[in-house]
């Protein structure tokens, strides 16, 4: 996948605006529902993990905190650049 944030860690943290972005493989169960909600950052890979797109920045931050509500597994975590979780709170 050349679409990824970051190639080496394509579940995050990625940095995305003033926000750090992350999933957790081991709690992601593949349900899709952060895909539906958040197209442009949002990806299952080969393994039907959730992973981070290079169009993350294009998505509104309001979006991304959508999806990561979405979650039916909370694998989505997101915290802002002062190190304050933003989700799940």
């Amino acid at each position: 996948m050349d679409n990824l944030k970051d190639p080496a860690n394509p579940s995050g943290p990625v940095i995305s605006k003033n926000w750090k972005i992350h999933v957790d493989r081991d709690l992601c169960i593949g349900a899709a529902t952060c895909i539906a909600i958040a197209p442009k950052t949002f990806l299952l890979d080969s393994d039907a993990k959730a992973v981070i797109l290079n169009t993350v920045d294009d998505e509104d931050q309001n979006t991304i905190v959508d999806a990561a509500k979405g979650c039916p597994v909370a694998a989505i975590i997101i915290t802002d650049d002062k190190g304050e979780m933003v989700f799940p709170k």
